[in-house]
Formats: structure tokens, C-alpha cells, sequence
């Protein structure tokens, strides 16, 4: 096929999902729900955290930047894809899939970043209780979101960057329902060897430390809780890091899980299906675990809920 340097594409065509016609009202209606549930379940947590001046605190700081995240990742792939539903429409312009590229790639990292940080967190308040608050005051707090933000922003621009240097073949057909990076490059009529290299390397970094941080973190965790010697105050240690900790098990489980079926199977349209668990599965999911395991979180929205009744 005829090469085409990236400046002339004009737009993308993402597969999607499925071809098939009678499947396009269902994927719309199963969308839009956990979209909504999405934005609802994780807007509803910032509410909580900002009305309630108990809950003003450096986890639940960082738990409605979590949020905010979620949010901010799940609008990055789906309302696109419920437009293009809905339109009977596959396409997407060339900076619009960019752009999708780039926010994507930001928020995931970032979402990485901060579930690092939150295991800091919870390492300091139960492993130097009498040092938390100046630890994590709200300076250090702060610095450490943006920190977290300002790395996601880079990389990401790099792999916007990297993208924006190939050179496309006629067949501009995304095998996805969101311009993913592994897609583009597949696409690509150029020599990927360097992008996929970069690729690896930017992954290892990104997902590796702070995966290597968190069960750092954790082990020193563990090894301080067993020391305690009542149930009670092992049990409440615990319970403190079960939201997270079950959080940190989706989001790495299911983009393992991702990474895998597209190594084993050499259909691109299975592994679209598999990646809709982190990318909105996970999300959605992601409110429920922390509001259900918090009874602060639970008796505030309960407050809210009634108020407003």
C-alpha cells in the first residue's frame, strides 16, 4: 500500500467493538449506563470529600484526585465511541485521535502514579503514626500530586510526539474503539523499531516502579501490623488498606490481563474487548469499593442524600 506522510491523513476509522448492526443499540445503552455510573460514582466521592471537613485529611485528598482521574479517563474513550454509535459513524479526525492518544496516556499514568502515592500514604500513617501529619502535611500532599501530574504530562506528550513523527499507509482502520498507541503503530507504514523500544522502556518505568513501590510499601506494612499484638488493631490496620489495595489489584490485574491476550491472541478485536475492563470497567467499579468499605465516605453521602431529600 502507498505510504502517506501523517500530516495528510485527515482522519481514522475505529473498528469498534462489533460490525454487527443489531449489537450497536445494546453497546450504546451498556456504555451510556456505566458511563453515567462512572462520572455519578466518582463526582459523588469529591462531593463527599470537599463537604465534610473530617474527611479534609491526605488520603482522601488523594482520593478525589483518584476520582477526578477516573473521570477524567473514562471521558477520554467513551463519549467518543457513544457519538460514533449513535452517528453510525466510525471516524475520527487525525488531531482528534491525538489528542485521544495523548489525555489517555495521561490519565493512565497518572492513575498508576497516584495509587503509588496513596500506598505511601497508608506506609506512613501505620508504620510512623506520631509523624503522619507532619510528613504529610498538605504542602508535601500537593507536591506530590503535581509531581505525579507533571511526569504523566511529559510522557504522554512523547508518545504524542513519537505518533506524530510516522508515516501511515492508505488503510487508516483502528482495530479499537479508541486510538490505542500498540494500534497506530501497527498501522504504521514506517520503521516502529524505536517507538517500540521506547514503549517498553517508558512501561517498565511507569508501571514497574510504581508497582515495585506499592508492594514495598505493603510488605513494610505488613511486617508493622503483625507486630501489633491485639486482633482489634490489626483488623483496623488492615481495614484501612483494603479500598486501596483492592483498587491496586484491579487496575494492574486487568491491564495484565490486557497486555497478555494481546501477546496470546492474534485477533485485535478480543483484546479491544479485554481492555474495556480497565478502561471502563475499572473506573466505574472504582467508587463503589472505596464508598462501600468507608464508613466515613457512606454515613457523608448518607448526610448528602438526606439533606438534599
Amino acid at each position: 500500500m502507498k505510504p502517506q506522510n501523517l500530516t495528510d491523513v485527515s482522519e481514522f476509522l475505529l473498528l469498534g467493538l462489533s460490525d454487527d448492526p443489531d449489537m450497536q443499540p445494546l453497546l450504546f445503552g451498556l456504555f451510556l449506563s456505566m458511563y453515567l455510573v462512572t462520572v455519578l460514582g466518582n463526582l459523588l466521592i469529591i462531593l463527599a470529600v470537599s463537604s465534610n471537613s473530617h474527611l479534609h485529611t491526605p488520603m482522601y485528598f488523594f482520593l478525589s484526585n483518584l476520582s477526578l482521574t477516573d473521570v477524567s479517563f473514562s471521558t477520554t474513550t467513551i463519549p467518543k465511541m457513544l457519538v460514533n454509535l449513535q452517528t453510525h459513524s466510525k471516524s475520527i479526525t487525525y488531531a482528534g485521535c491525538l489528542t485521544q492518544l495523548t489525555f489517555f496516556s495521561l490519565f493512565a499514568f497518572l492513575e498508576s502514579l497516584l495509587l503509588t502515592v496513596m500506598a505511601y500514604d497508608r506506609l506512613v500513617a501505620i508504620c510512623h503514626p506520631l509523624h503522619y501529619l507532619v510528613i504529610m502535611n498538605p504542602r508535601f500532599c500537593g507536591l506530590l500530586v503535581l509531581v505525579s501530574f507533571s511526569i504523566s504530562l511529559l510522557t504522554s506528550l512523547l508518545h504524542c510526539l513519537m505518533v506524530s513523527q510516522l508515516t501511515f499507509c492508505e488503510d487508516v482502520e483502528v482495530p479499537h474503539f479508541f486510538c490505542e498507541l500498540s494500534q497506530l503503530l501497527n498501522l504504521s507504514c514506517s520503521d516502529t523499531f524505536i517507538n517500540n523500544i521506547l514503549i517498553y522502556f517508558i512501561g517498565a518505568i511507569l508501571g514497574g516502579v510504581p508497582l515495585s513501590g506499592i508492594i514495598y510499601s505493603y510488605t513494610q506494612i505488613t511486617s508493622s501490623i503483625l507486630r501489633v499484638s491485639s486482633s482489634y488493631g490489626k483488623y483496623k490496620a488492615f481495614s484501612t488498606c483494603g479500598s486501596h489495595l483492592s483498587v491496586v489489584c484491579l487496575f494492574y490485574g486487568t491491564g495484565l490481563g490486557v497486555y497478555l491476550s494481546s501477546t496470546v491472541s492474534s485477533s485485535h478485536r478480543k483484546s479491544a474487548v479485554v481492555s474495556v475492563m480497565y478502561t471502563v470497567v475499572t473506573p466505574m467499579l472504582n467508587p463503589f469499593i472505596y464508598s462501600l468499605r468507608n464508613k466515613d465516605i457512606k454515613s457523608t453521602l448518607w448526610r448528602i442524600i438526606i439533606k438534599k431529600a
